[in-house]
């Protein structure tokens, strides 16, 4: 769960930039040293991005008017990622490509990895997806509107989803529908 108070927008980054040490593996958090994090921060823009990003998050909590406004327009011209400074999206955030994204989420779980081009966002009514932990968003897909993404949920690269997604399942398609589970079975 997202917790601003407890640790900060900046253990929220360290979690960001584990996912970063070997692309693909998680690290553990603790072991991200203050010199590895510039190295990934010079190394890899998406990182970048996600670093204004939790500051952006950061001076909204702190109410500094104009700040995250700023922050906000800063990362979209330079990173081309819209995203909301200060939206609560959990630690581990994985932005592979951050140009072309749009995120705004209710929420995003911890350890969400996100590919190329994805939206999410509202459908018909001003209400936003809530994405669980572990969610893998394939390239270009869509994620709209009152929905909730569960844990461990899969999404195929340019799937529409528009409704409820339960735990530990694939989509794909447009409109999206399942396509199996990690245990092996395929479902209808």
């Amino acid at each position: 769960m997202v917790r601003m108070d407890r640790g900060g927008w900046f253990e929220l980054f360290r979690r960001d930039a584990a996912r970063w040490v070997q692309p693909g593996q998680w690290v553990d958090p603790p072991s991200v040293d203050p010199r590895t994090m510039v190295v990934l921060l010079l190394r890899h823009p998406p990182l970048r991005a996600m670093a204004w990003m939790r500051f952006g998050g950061w001076l909204r909590t702190r109410r500094v008017r104009g700040g995250p406004s700023w922050v906000q327009r800063r990362i979209l011209r330079l990173y081309g990622l819209e995203v909301q400074p200060g939206a609560q999206i959990g630690g581990g955030c994985y932005i592979a490509h951050p140009s072309g994204c749009v995120i705004r989420p209710q929420r995003i779980g911890d350890d969400a990895t996100i590919i190329a081009a994805v939206t999410i966002g509202l459908n018909k009514e001003p209400i936003w997806p809530t994405i669980g932990d572990r969610v893998f968003l394939g390239a270009g897909c869509r994620v709209l509107g009152d929905i909730t993404l569960g844990d461990d949920v899969r999404v195929g690269a340019n799937a529409v989803v528009l409704t409820d997604v339960p735990d530990d399942t694939t989509m794909v398609g447009i409109p999206a529908r399942p396509v199996g589970s990690r245990g092996g079975e395929s479902t209808p």
